[in-house]
């Protein structure tokens, strides 16, 4: 088959599919935005589009998101049809229509069979709106109004949308009942041959110290320090931490930008303002053993979760992160919120620890137990490990069924474009 693939961030979700493919004979081709010149990529042909123009001034605020959307799909829209012209017809288009590129690919393809990789919809209940009182939502009582707005790449794309796939069934279900019937459950796949525990691991932080698996590390991993992620009910809880754990190293992991939700206020970054609201109740000496990596290398983040000695991850109902499958693939004692997306994946008392979300004091005592436990640390490690090769292993159950969603999806008859 002839298969193109639109992601803005490309290999993104398609890291493991896109070669999988290319390995048993079909044709690969991206459009992205990610490289400026075309290439290979382990067999994907990748061709880059460019943005013919910048956002509009004085744009209503709620339309700021969607003219972003609409630009990059009218950049790849001219990208598609000097493909179609080129002779290119793909028999599938794979994408992540986040972005909105894709939303005009039907025009140009009609026959093309589209399969989207649907993240979240922005939905205006309990728990989704509100979830932290401290960083309500901007809009108050007409929040409704703009996540309908934010919604419009959601629909326009599920117009024309054949089938969908999710990577899990919080994310699915968001998705209106007419949307979450065309969509297949299906993770992107943790490569559990490669993410394995290493009781040899070893970890070069700050000052120079080297982390093993005999020192009483705590790790807390996001792509970017930020409430959404609980760094904030985190940080919070780090002078008790410390006071209760010297001789542990709290080792964090995340940029400084924002992933979700509100950016911080101008010329401020969450990680700075937590970092100042609790520096005042560490003592210098306990602060030395806390450690902020940035954003690192995927081998060194594999050092981080190797020689985690209980690993706390914090989310929103929200996307669940990878790094908190990849920890449980690591066997790390996982401590995290008790929030929907995070109960898809651990069972408390099972496959690590949940914990009230807004509950420091509880964190505290909890994280207190797993590191004061090791026979508890092991079973739970151990237990995490199992769930995730057994549901979340990318070769024998994930990979497998991403191809047959895909040959599922060749069989179909294509949704038209609509007027």
């Amino acid at each position: 088959m002839d298969i193109l693939i639109i992601h803005q961030n490309f290999p993104g979700q398609y890291k493991h599919l896109a070669p999988a493919l290319v390995a048993r004979g079909d044709r690969v081709v991206a459009l992205t935005l990610r490289v400026d010149k075309p290439g290979q990529w382990q067999g994907v042909q990748i061709l880059p589009y460019r943005l013919g123009r910048g956002n509009g001034q004085n744009v209503h605020p709620w339309l700021v998101d969607f003219e972003t959307k609409l630009i990059r799909a009218d950049a790849c829209h001219a990208a598609a049809c000097t493909l179609r012209d080129q002779g290119f017809s793909p028999d599938i288009i794979l994408a992540h229509p986040g972005w909105g590129e894709s939303m005009f690919l039907k025009d140009v393809w009609p026959e093309a069979r589209l399969g989207l990789y649907c993240e979240l919809y922005h939905e205006y209940s309990d728990p989704h709106v509100d979830f932290d009182p401290e960083f309500p939502s901007r809009e108050g009582p007409r929040e409704m109004l703009r996540l309908r707005m934010k919604n419009l790449n959601n629909r326009l794309h599920f117009e024309i949308g054949d089938a969908g796939t999710s990577p899990t069934r919080f994310q699915a279900d968001t998705f209106p009942d007419a949307f979450r019937d065309r969509i297949e459950v299906i993770h992107d796949g943790i490569d559990t041959d490669l993410v394995t525990p290493d009781p040899e691991a070893r970890l070069e932080v700050t000052g120079g110290t080297v982390l093993t698996r005999d020192d009483e590390v705590i790790t807390f991993i996001n792509r970017n320090l930020e409430p959404y992620r609980g760094y904030h009910v985190f940080m919070r809880a780090l002078p008790e931490i410390l006071r209760t754990r010297p001789r542990a190293h709290v080792v964090m992991l995340g940029g400084n930008e924002v992933s979700y939700g509100a950016r911080a206020p101008q010329g401020k970054t969450w990680k700075q303002i937590f970092i100042d609201e609790v520096r005042g109740q560490i003592p210098d000496a306990d602060w030395a053993r806390v450690h902020f990596l940035g954003r690192v290398p995927y081998e060194r983040f594999l050092s981080l979760i190797r020689v985690s000695r209980a690993h706390v991850y914090l989310t929103y109902p929200f996307v669940l992160s990878w790094s908190l499958l990849e920890s449980m693939s690591a066997e790390a004692a996982i401590l995290a919120s008790d929030t929907a997306p995070v109960r898809e994946a651990i069972t408390d008392g099972e496959t690590g620890l949940l914990v009230d979300f807004f509950d420091r004091a509880g964190l505290v005592a909890r994280l207190n137990d797993l590191l004061d436990d090791a026979a508890l640390r092991a079973r739970l490690g151990a237990a995490a490990r199992a769930h995730v090769v057994q549901t979340y292993d990318l070769r024998s159950h994930c990979l497998p069924r991403q191809l047959d969603w895909v040959d599922r999806l060749a069989r179909m008859t294509p949704r038209p474009a609509l007027v």
